[in-house]
């Protein structure tokens, strides 16, 4: 059942910050996991799990951040409260 399942990421230090980790370091923190977990289990469930990075995306990181090969996703939070902002994030434009 690991196909079910979503991991999120979001460094302690950008929690309720509206810091956002560029998008180099989130995709390294991404490989990391994807590498803990093909230890855990193999390389065909590390790479269908989907890792999310949910640290303060903005219209301005989104692009960078799903550019990225091992950025499945972004949990987005005060962002979402702005309808212009929220449609930006989701019609992401990749690098």
């Amino acid at each position: 059942d690991m196909e079910n399942v979503v991991i999120a990421y979001e460094p302690v230090w950008a929690i309720g910050t509206g810091l956002v980790c560029d998008a180099d370091s989130a995709n390294e923190v991404h490989k990391f996991i994807r590498t803990v977990l093909a230890k855990m289990y193999d390389d065909e469930v590390a790479q269908a799990m989907r890792i999310q990075y949910g640290g303060s995306v903005t219209p301005d990181s989104v692009d960078g951040l799903m550019a990225k090969s091992d950025v499945d996703g972004c949990l987005v939070g005060g962002a979402s409260l702005f309808a212009d902002k929220f449609a930006r994030i989701v019609n992401f434009q990749s690098e």
